[in-house]
This record gives C-alpha cells, sequence and structure tokens, in this order.
C-alpha cells in the first residue's frame, strides 16, 4: 500500500468527492470530515516513514503516459514539498470541521475535496506536465468557491483571480515546452522530468529567456507585486474556508516552484534577477504594508499582510543561500499557519456581525475574551514576536539576504515595524475601549466547532516557534542539496562568487577550517 502513498494521497480526496454525491445532505459534514482526517493521518504516516538523512526524492513512482514525448506520471517527494503537503491536508480538514451554516455545504465540501487533490499533486509531482494539470485544476475549485459562496462581487473576484493566474501559466507552459525542445536537441530524447531537467546546463542567455517565462506564472501566483491586485479582491469576496486556503496553501504553489523550478535549473539566471526581484519584494513588503495601515476593513487588512509577509519568502529564496531558503520554506509553512489562522478568526466575527468593519466593532474583549486572547497570540506570531513561528522563518530569511545586501535587508527589516503597527491599530481598534454597539454587547464567545479549528493553530505557532527543528531540519538537509546542485551548474563566476556550496563549508568546518 504504502509503495503507492502518494497515489493515494492524491485521488483519495478525488474519489471520496464523487463518492460524496450520493451521500446524503444530513450526513455529507461527518462525511467529509472523516474523510480529510483520513487524508491528515495519511499525509502522517508520510512524514513518518520520510527519512530525513536521504538526499533526494522519496517515495518515487513512475508510469509512461506519452512515452514518445516523455510524459511520464513522475511523482516524488523531499521535506519542502512534504511539509506543504501536510498544511494542505491538515487546513481542508479543519476548514470542513469549522464550516457552519452554509447555503449548498454537500457542493461546497466536494468542491474542498477536489481542490485538495490538485494541491497534493501540484506539490507531488515531478513530471512538468502532470505538475500543470494540478496546477491548471486547482484554479476550477477555488473559482468556484469564490463564484458560488462569495460576496457581493464575487463574480468578478472569481473572473480576476481566473485570469491573471492562468494568463501567467500560459507563459509558463512555453518555457515548459521549450526545456523540453532544448533537452532533445541536447540528448536525441524526450522528457518532461524535472529531475532529468536538472542536468541541463543551459547557456546563460537562454537561463534568462526561460527564467522570463517560468517567473510570470509564479510571480502571479505569489502574486508579487505589481501582479498582486487580483489577491485583495479574492480575499474581500471569498467565503472564509475560500480565503483560508487560498492564503495558507494556494499562494505558497508559486514560492514554492521558484525553489523547485527556477533556482536549480537557471542558477546564473537566479542570480541575474536576485536584486530586481529582491526590490520587488522590498516593494511588496512596505507598499502592502502601509495599504494594509490604510484599511476600514479588518479582512483586508490580513490580506494586505499576507502579500507583504510573501515578499519577505520571496527575499529568503533569492537569498541563494541554505540559510535564506530554509528560512524560506520554513516561512511558507509558518505563514501558512497564521495567516490562515487570521482568516479563521475574521471569518468568526463576520459570522456573528456580518460585517468585516473595525469601526463596527470596539471592546470585544470585553465580550469575547477567548476570542480575543487566540486573536492576540495569532497576531503577535504576525508580526514576528520571538518564539512564534512566523519569527524563525522571517529571521533566516533576512539572515540569508543580509549576506548578499545589507542595505536592501535593512530596508526589508522595516516592514516588522510596520507591520507591528498596523496589527496593533486594527487590533485595538476591534478589541480595546468601551462597547459602544449594541450588537456587540452579546455576541457569544468562540463554540467548540471554532475551538477545533483554532486550538490546534495555536499549538502549532507556539510549539515550531519555540522547537522548529523537526520542520526545519529535514528541509535544511533539502534545500542543501538544491544549493549544491546550483553551485555545480553554475555558468558564471559571479554566479559561483554568489551561490555558496554548503557541501563545501560543511567539509571546511568539519576540518576545523572556515569558508
Amino acid at each position: 500500500m504504502f509503495d503507492n502513498i502518494l497515489t493515494i494521497l492524491i485521488f483519495f480526496p478525488a474519489l471520496a468527492a464523487m463518492l460524496g454525491f450520493v451521500v446524503d445532505k444530513g450526513s455529507i459534514r461527518s462525511y467529509g470530515v472523516s474523510v480529510a482526517a483520513v487524508e491528515f493521518i495519511l499525509s502522517l504516516v508520510l512524514w513518518y516513514m520520510y527519512d530525513p538523512n536521504v538526499v533526494g526524492m522519496q517515495f518515487m513512482e513512475s508510469v509512461p503516459l506519452i512515452p514518445s514525448f516523455g510524459i511520464s506520471y513522475l511523482l516524488g517527494i523531499d521535506a519542502i514539498s512534504l511539509f506543504i503537503i501536510i498544511l494542505a491536508t491538515f487546513f481542508t480538514m479543519i476548514g470542513i470541521a469549522s464550516l457552519g451554516e452554509t447555503k449548498n455545504i454537500k457542493n461546497m465540501i466536494v468542491t474542498l475535496l477536489f481542490l485538495e487533490m490538485t494541491m497534493v499533486g501540484v506539490f507531488s509531482a515531478l513530471d512538468a506536465i502532470v505538475f500543470y494539470v494540478f496546477w491548471e485544476l486547482s484554479l476550477v475549485p477555488m473559482l468556484y468557491l469564490i463564484g458560488a459562496w462569495g460576496g457581493p462581487k464575487r463574480i468578478y473576484a472569481s473572473i480576476k483571480f481566473f485570469l491573471y493566474t492562468f494568463t501567467g501559466s500560459l507563459i509558463m507552459l512555453v518555457g515548459m515546452l521549450f526545456m523540453a525542445y532544448y533537452y532533445n536537441q541536447a540528448t536525441g530524447t524526450w522528457s518532461f522530468s524535472i529531475l532529468e531537467w536538472y542536468r541541463l546546463v543551459l547557456p546563460e542567455n537562454m537561463q534568462l529567456w526561460l527564467f522570463a517565462a517560468f517567473f510570470m506564472g509564479f510571480a502571479i501566483k505569489v502574486p508579487m507585486f505589481p501582479f498582486h491586485t487580483w489577491l485583495p479582491y479574492a480575499h474581500g469576496q471569498a467565503p472564509t474556508i475560500g480565503s483560508v486556503i487560498l492564503a495558507a496553501i494556494l499562494l505558497k504553489m508559486g514560492t514554492y516552484a521558484f525553489v523547485r523550478f527556477s533556482l536549480p535549473m537557471f542558477p546564473d539566471a537566479s542570480v541575474f534577477f536576485m536584486i530586481p526581484i529582491a526590490v520587488i519584494a522590498i516593494i511588496m513588503i512596505i507598499y502592502t504594508a502601509m495599504v494594509a495601515y490604510a484599511q476600514e476593513d479588518i479582512k483586508q487588512v490580513v490580506a494586505y499582510s499576507s502579500v507583504s509577509h510573501m515578499g519577505v519568502i520571496i527575499l529568503g529564496t533569492f537569498a541563494l543561500n541554505v540559510e535564506g531558503i530554509s528560512g524560506s520554506v520554513f516561512l511558507m509553512i509558518a505563514h501558512g499557519v497564521v495567516s490562515g489562522a487570521l482568516f479563521f478568526l475574521v471569518g468568526v466575527i463576520y459570522d456573528r456581525r456580518h460585517t468585516k468593519l473595525m469601526s463596527e466593532f470596539g471592546g470585544l474583549a470585553q465580550v469575547m475574551p477567548r476570542y480575543a486572547t487566540i486573536f492576540g497570540i495569532i497576531m503577535m506570531a504576525s508580526v514576528g514576536l520571538p518564539l512564534t513561528i512566523n519569527f524563525v522563518g522571517e529571521f533566516l530569511s533576512l539572515l540569508g539576504f543580509y549576506k548578499q545586501s545589507h542595505i536592501l535587508t535593512l530596508l526589508a527589516g522595516t516592514a516588522i515595524i510596520v507591520g507591528a503597527i498596523y496589527m496593533l491599530t486594527a487590533y485595538k481598534k476591534a478589541f480595546f475601549g468601551e462597547v459602544t454597539k449594541e450588537e456587540n454587547k452579546n455576541l457569544p464567545d468562540v463554540n467548540r466547532r471554532e475551538l477545533v479549528a483554532l486550538i490546534p493553530l495555536v499549538i502549532i505557532t507556539v510549539w515550531l516557534g519555540v522547537y522548529p527543528k523537526p520542520v526545519l531540519g529535514p528541509i535544511n538537509n533539502s534545500v542543501e542539496a538544491i544549493v549544491s546542485l546550483m553551485h555545480e551548474k553554475a555558468v558564471t563566476q559571479d554566479a559561483k562568487d554568489r551561490i555558496p556550496n554548503p557541501m563545501v563549508a560543511k567539509i571546511s568546518t568539519q576540518n576545523g577550517g572556515t569558508h
């Protein structure tokens, strides 16, 4: 059974979703929670079986699909994809478990299970075409979630989301097809295997063009400035569970793809574009933080905050060293946990008041003390308080980029201060002061169903902030392999200087020398 555990993880929720159509409405919630719980347990089994000391992909599966063009059903994971898969299965489970009363709940649960299939597929695929199919399929359930259960402008938001991401994906597909063509010219055979593509050493000029093609697909998905304008609409109009999955998992597809494709395939282009991308990331960090401060809608504060933190992930990724990339991957997990929790928390108050305007609240700490406490813990994690999960990822990401540019890192560090300002201001408006609105005086505190989703997120936020080694250790080993590959493939001397070989650093440290 466990020889094909990745296939089971991908297609079990899809099969269960199809069977879900014949489950009666009264049982669909418990059915959905049961399916998602089994999927989550399978992902934990995957973690248990994963060997962090093995360099390279594990649990690999390969079945030829179109042999004449080298397209195959090729799956495999390393620690980078492992923990994002666990995050995806975890959020699907608690998302379905915390669903309140909603129209067409059967359709929503079926949609979420199909979405889970596509998410696990993206992070498991090692064939570019299979990756692309899952990448595009993920748009469909998300489009349906926003369009069917969203707010008043849901159609505009869902179409804008689809057009932006689909257009970027088409440009990325052109890059993938050219990579396969170049592989054919170099070896005489066709292959869409990412691992085979890793062996190619491309001329610098070709790397630049291919990097740009892949960049369009990934940057829009992240979303990077100035392609970020679809995200606040998508978050603002999406139902709570849609915002949670979008922030926690779907945005990570873009940053994950940079690590899986762009860095190891195009090391010289990554060095060439490092500073321009860092500048864009810093604009993301500071600009969206300032926009977040100006918002009156608390969900928009969280949405722009999410974009700002994604900028730190991009900065760490393009530090091109082990500290930075490991920090950025860890921050993907941390950002997923914290931003997902924040959107859950906004959903809690929206269910009670049907408004997200901070002016409608005030004094909630007196009325809903448990809610205020949980919100406070997650908010402090969001601003990077030491001993919380975000601090670890942000510190390592900035530390990694500090080795490339002191000035740009100091600029990025100002975002931590701005982030504290807008989050603390939002918290003060909503939770402190007098209860001025009559509607707020008898609001019920968080119930058992909501605590089922929120308490595990609080525990993870503190646990991985205090002791990140169980996750950071395996990630670090996988990142070392990628950085070593980049160093080996670098064509220009500038790239070799910018991408230190972690294996050489290890050996020299062990010998008592310095690197």
